[in-house]
């Protein structure tokens, strides 16, 4: 009973580390990266579709990401949905090929993107925290029903703690690895 407990417990922070990873490959570092493109949809054919089913994207060089259309005249409604998204991007376009360049940070705009990559590790923190108390909740349940003892409570409570403080630790990494990245000049 608490093992079933515990493993779905692991299995849902895991989905919550992951998901905190997805959010920070969206952040703009000041390096290209083309899962900025991930969410961008195109006008195709009158059915919107991801950017990258409809061209491919390639990264050239540290700051540029180049997508080519697999027909010509997509290039005015990729470089529309560009324009459309929150990225802050200007494209241009040579015919066949659409440039985006990313431009380098300010000091500033690092520090914004910190504080913001560290909002978003609190909230996967709390999200731990959350995943943790309902498994507690679940233990205690177990308990009460006199499905388990008092004494594999307590062992299951810590083996709990010790998961969470695991995947909190977890959380850090990634949130220091992603810091190191933007504040690399």
């Amino acid at each position: 009973m608490t093992k079933e407990l515990i493993s779905d417990m692991k299995a849902h922070m895991e989905k919550s580390v992951d998901s905190l990873r997805k959010d920070y490959q969206r952040v703009r570092t000041g390096r290209a990266s083309t899962t900025l493109l991930d969410d961008v949809k195109v006008d195709y054919y009158g059915t919107p579709t991801l950017l990258n089913q409809a061209a491919t994207l390639a990264v050239p060089e540290p700051r540029t990401i180049t997508i080519q259309p697999w027909e010509a005249k997509l290039i005015p409604a990729i470089e529309k949905a560009i324009m459309k998204s929150d990225l802050g991007l200007t494209p241009s376009s040579d015919g066949k090929l659409i440039r985006l360049v990313l431009p380098a940070l300010t000091e500033e705009r690092r520090k914004e993107i910190v504080k913001n990559l560290k909002k978003l590790a609190e909230e996967a923190k709390v999200a731990i925290r959350n995943i943790r108390r309902e498994a507690i909740e679940g233990l205690k349940k177990l308990e009460k029903d006199k499905k388990i003892t008092e004494d594999d409570l307590k062992r299951a409570e810590k083996e709990v703690q010790d998961v969470t403080n695991s995947f909190t630790a977890k959380i850090d990494e990634v949130l220091a690895h992603k810091e190191k990245e933007v504040l690399e000049v």
